[in-house]
């Protein structure tokens, strides 16, 4: 049991919510409980290794502006090539 108050309610055991007690808050924490599991999936499938590679300057700013044109990004790129030659030479 609470008593409300000008924005806030005071609980039977003497301790206060400050919080919003309607619908629109419960749909505001159900969508931020949804994120969070969105976020979480996210990071589980998240890239975590790297490739280095040493190009020439003037033939690596030619490829990103090129994967630019074609709205893309030049690391999707290389991973879609480095899928497919994988596929290519696959042992079967």
């Amino acid at each position: 049991m609470y008593i409300r108050g000008e924005g806030k309610s005071t609980f039977c055991d003497g301790t206060i919510d400050l919080g919003k007690h309607d619908d629109t808050s419960d749909e505001t924490m159900n969508a931020k409980s949804k994120q969070k599991v969105k976020d979480k999936a996210r990071r589980k499938s998240k890239k975590d290794s790297q490739l280095v590679l040493r190009l020439d300057k003037e033939e690596r700013d030619a490829f990103v502006d090129l994967c630019k044109d074609l709205d893309t990004s030049a690391a999707r790129e290389i991973r879609r090539f480095i899928r497919e030659f994988m596929k290519e030479h696959a042992e079967d």
